[in-house]
């Protein structure tokens, strides 16, 4: 099973619509994640034209720098636990990696948005960088923002997609290029931590 993974689309603010990449690399997934921040819902439905697509609330949906509270939608939550081949994937928008114990962790993260803290995976986003952490256990991507990477001005970024296979997850990041996706130069990340 592929899963596409994707955050942070900030449409139509950082552009009018998403880059063509984004929907040529995710034709042929089974699912699309999107991991909040997402700003006009349309981008949901495109989206959903490709594969079924499952979404996180981020602060943006809900009018934070003045933008408009967005609605209801069928397709959007504030955290999902899904089940996809036998395991328990999470997806949200904002959870505190790294973590900052004893208050900021993992741990209460999943506890508030998922009332459990036995995912395989939890898939999230808000912060503009690209991560694949396992803490804990939990394989935790954060796939980045396609539209504003590491919160620059509006340029090619990055989308990520899950794997999984035999009960086992395996992430990775693809840098969008020119002409489709390449896979994302680790050596060019700049996490904050």
């Amino acid at each position: 099973m592929r899963i596409g993974l994707i955050s942070d689309t900030h449409i139509p603010e950082a552009r009018y619509e998403l880059w063509p990449q984004v929907f040529e690399a995710f034709r042929g997934v089974d699912a699309i994640l999107h991991a909040g921040d997402i700003h006009d819902l349309v981008v949901l439905d495109q989206l959903h034209d490709i594969a079924p697509i499952w979404a996180a609330r981020g602060n943006g949906e809900d009018g934070s720098g003045g933008r408009p509270i967005q609605p209801d939608h069928p397709r959007l939550r504030e955290a999902w636990v899904l089940e996809f081949e036998g395991l328990r994937i999470g997806l949200t928008h904002d959870v505190p990696i790294p973590e900052y114990p004893p208050h900021l962790t993992l741990e209460r993260a999943m506890m508030r948005y998922f009332r459990r803290t036995d995912l395989d995976v939890l898939i999230y986003g808000d912060t503009h960088v690209e991560a694949i952490d396992t803490i804990g256990g939990t394989l935790c991507v954060n796939p980045g923002s396609p539209t504003y990477p590491h919160n620059l001005d509006t340029q090619l970024g990055t989308i990520g997609f899950l794997e999984i296979s035999g009960g086992r997850a395996e992430a990775t990041i693809w840098q969008l290029a020119e002409d489709g996706i390449v896979p994302f130069d680790w050596s060019k990340s700049r996490r904050p931590w």
